[in-house]
């Protein structure tokens, strides 16, 4: 008798320990996908900045100039339901307005320009790593939370199911090769 309720004992500290780690391996994991969001949120907004600043430079042709400016001004006013059809456009007004290798060395020839080439370069090249990061924290936790263990014991709480930012974030090419 002594021996089965020491067992038992044993058996219910295990499993609350389990279940402990378990839980706190998913707080863990939300905290990761909010700071992942906050810093793509950051190379975004960074991103739209610096697209909207060279648009308002005046090295762009009139016409380069207003797509770019229309495109960056959404993305910064964009809700957070439309965000990623925002950005989605931003990225692929780059690659429409920086196709071609010309237009960036037409860029950097204009005063203050190199600087304004390399950051946006910079800007365009850490949007897919800080998605990826995001996107990489999202599947861990959404992995986790289909377990029936999670699921069955409500170990998540209340904290929403975790979704992935999924926007078009291809670079133009000749902003994607250069160095930095």
């Amino acid at each position: 008798m002594t021996q089965t309720l020491i067992w038992t004992v044993v058996a219910l500290i295990a499993i609350g320990l389990y279940l402990s780690w378990t839980a706190g391996r998913l707080d863990r994991l939300h905290s990761r996908i909010d700071a992942a969001r906050a810093a793509l949120d950051a190379q975004l907004l960074r991103r739209a900045s610096v697209a909207q600043e060279l648009a308002t430079s005046g090295v762009l042709d009139p016409a380069a100039s207003i797509v770019l400016y229309e495109a960056a001004h959404a993305a910064r006013q964009a809700e957070e339901d439309q965000r990623e059809v925002a950005e989605s456009e931003l990225s692929q007004a780059l690659r429409a307005v920086f196709g071609e290798a010309e237009q960036v060395e037409a860029v950097r020839e204009a005063p203050g320009g190199e600087e304004a080439a390399g950051e946006l370069a910079a800007a365009v090249r850490r949007v897919p790593m800080a998605r990826r990061f995001h996107n990489d924290a999202v599947r861990a936790a959404r992995a986790l939370r289909r377990h029936r263990t999670v699921r069955l014991l409500r170990l998540a709480g209340h904290a929403p199911f975790p979704l992935a930012f999924e926007m078009d974030d291809e670079p133009p090419v000749a902003l994607a090769d250069r160095p930095s």
